[in-house]
């Protein structure tokens, strides 16, 4: 399930604005159906992707790539930095829960006690690698230098 396609763009259109920041919060989250039961096929499956693709759009999230599986579901996202983790996990995992529940009467008879979910998640933050940081970060002091010299130049 891609949704957006991140591949053969550079680390600078890997960034995303907002109205006061730029950003690029990126995270991997994987959960699994109570009993790890292989439950997410077929009709549920689909509902669920497009529930998830919905969502994440609703709330400003981009979805670079997930996959549904029998009995988890892993998530590649792009998180808006107002938005925390347990924000997102609750969001999604909570308002699928309700939609799914409500659609497919099978999921009701399989989970009487009215929870789909698993408690808890893996989270992981995907980003760019220390030496990625280092050389923006001196770049970006030598950019600051070499302005200083130009004022002090046109100054003279």
């Amino acid at each position: 399930m891609i949704c957006h396609n991140v591949y053969g763009v550079t680390n600078m259109e890997r960034y995303r604005k907002s109205a006061h920041a730029t950003y690029r919060c990126e995270f991997h989250f994987v959960w699994v159906p109570k009993y790890r039961y292989k439950v997410l096929v077929g009709n549920v499956k689909t509902r669920l992707k497009e529930v998830l693709y919905n969502l994440c759009d609703w709330n400003g999230i981009v979805l670079i790539e997930g996959s549904v599986c029998d009995d988890h579901v892993h998530l590649y996202l792009s998180v808006p930095p107002k938005l925390s983790v347990s924000y997102v996990m609750k969001m999604l995992k909570g308002k699928s829960e309700e939609i799914l529940m409500k659609e497919f009467s099978q999921l009701k008879k399989r989970y009487w006690g009215m929870h789909l979910w698993a408690r808890g998640y893996f989270a992981s933050t995907v980003g760019v690698d220390k030496e990625i940081i280092r050389k923006y970060i001196i770049e970006q002091d030598e950019e600051r230098i070499r302005d200083e010299q130009m004022r002090v130049w046109r100054d003279s």
